[in-house]
């Protein structure tokens, strides 16, 4: 069987096997590829049900290794992990085991961030300053209570 761009099920199965070894994906990205590849309906079912079965693909894997690559290298907070996950249709279940991942190290990752971040600051108002800071860390995906419980400590 032979999708429109000449390219068989069977060549699509290695190349998609390279495609989920290289690192974890999740069924959005997988399905997307294999649309790039002009595969047909039929034929993604059929490759997709050989990923999982392989163990290639695994959402639940992806999810746990995204928030503990997102947190650890960009400091990013629960709330953009979470948006992320949801932006790749991961299910609320693996989302809530992936944040759970990180939850060892998220206050101090937490702190390390937002005490750099004030430091490197040079805005002459403080107000100015605050602002941009809370704003900054505010889009890294951090919760306001926590935010504002560290600027009350910082003052």
């Amino acid at each position: 069987m032979q999708n429109n761009q000449g390219i068989s099920v069977i060549d699509a199965i290695k190349k998609l096997e390279h495609y989920c070894s290289y690192q974890d994906r999740c069924y959005k990205e997988v399905i997307t590829k294999l649309k790039s590849l002009g595969m047909y309906q039929t034929a993604i079912d059929h490759i997709l049900d050989h990923l999982v079965a392989n163990n290639f693909l695994n959402e639940e894997r992806f999810a746990k290794s995204f928030a503990r690559g997102k947190h650890k290298f960009k400091y990013w907070g629960k709330r953009r992990i979470e948006q992320e996950l949801k932006f790749r249709d991961i299910s609320s279940y693996n989302i809530k085991t992936a944040i759970k991942e990180i939850e060892t190290d998220y206050l101090s990752n937490f702190y390390t961030l937002a005490e750099r971040k004030w430091q490197n600051l040079t805005d002459t108002s403080l107000e100015k300053k605050k602002r941009k800071w809370v704003g900054f860390l505010m889009r890294k995906g951090y919760e306001s209570n926590l935010i504002f419980d560290f600027l009350k400590d910082l003052q």
